[in-house]
């Protein structure tokens, strides 16, 4: 394992007016680990994440990729200034996201979405992203629906169809966002399924997630989240075996699943 975390969140702070939504958040995960982020609605799981990639700038402390800051560099004279929307953008290419929602372009076929970011983004030739989404559909099991349209794909088909979205960008990292919140049982085994492969396989994730189960089995680090701070962090074996907290204990007996 590398000794530079593969993301550094360091003392991480939101607010929206005078709401604190974080209220100084410090975790590293590193290459090739998967860390869940447990807690309540409204706890600021999702506005973690969103920080995590500056899709939410921080209000204070610094989110890192890698040991290089993503929200600000040193300039000639050595003063730290932030970054460019531009310099940002660069950078948050390294980071997948899974969003709750699919935002498929229904417009395009279902490698159509694979492809278009690599090609505009990564400036790849079409011929190689073609062959990157074709085997990032092999991946999440949806190569037989290369050519048909999002209208015409289950909802579990189209979250996995965002996963290899993301994965064609060959990120750093894939930050997940309650990605099975809104798919009924059978879908949300459907895409743990594909998630638990990608684990298997060495992905870096962080995984904000209601699945308790999913986090026990495939984490290797569980982060509670209440009310803008990390209650406690641990393994899952911690977490799910041994909470120190009154507050975890009661999470825990409403959300196992």
């Amino acid at each position: 394992m590398s000794t530079i975390p593969r993301i550094r969140v360091a003392d991480v702070h939101k607010r929206f007016g005078p709401l604190e939504v974080l209220r100084g958040v410090s975790f590293d995960v590193y290459g090739g680990n998967v860390v869940s982020v447990i807690g309540a609605s409204g706890s600021g799981k999702s506005t973690l994440l969103r920080c995590v990639n500056y899709l939410e700038p921080p209000n204070s402390g610094e989110v890192y990729l890698e040991g290089v800051p993503l929200g600000s560099r040193l300039d000639s004279g050595g003063r730290r200034r932030p970054r460019s929307l531009a310099e940002i953008n660069r950078m948050r290419r390294e980071l997948g996201v899974v969003f709750q929602q699919y935002n498929l372009w229904p417009h395009m076929t279902v490698l159509g979405n694979v492809v278009e970011a690599p090609i505009r983004v990564r400036k790849l030739p079409r011929s190689e992203a073609l062959a990157i989404g074709e085997e990032c559909l092999r991946r999440v099991q949806l190569i037989d629906k290369a050519a048909e349209y999002p209208a015409r794909l289950s909802g579990g088909q189209q979250q996995r169809a965002a996963i290899a979205r993301a994965l064609a960008m060959r990120p750093k990292a894939i930050l997940f966002d309650e990605p099975t919140s809104s798919l009924d049982p059978e879908l949300t085994d459907e895409v743990l399924g594909v998630m638990r492969k990608l684990a298997a396989d060495g992905t870096t994730m962080i995984v904000v997630t209601h699945e308790m189960a999913f986090a026990r089995e495939v984490s290797d680090r569980v982060i509670f989240l209440h009310d803008g701070l990390i209650a406690e962090e641990g393994s899952p074996s911690d977490l799910f075996g041994a909470a120190k907290s009154e507050r975890l204990r009661k999470f825990l007996m409403k959300y196992r699943n």
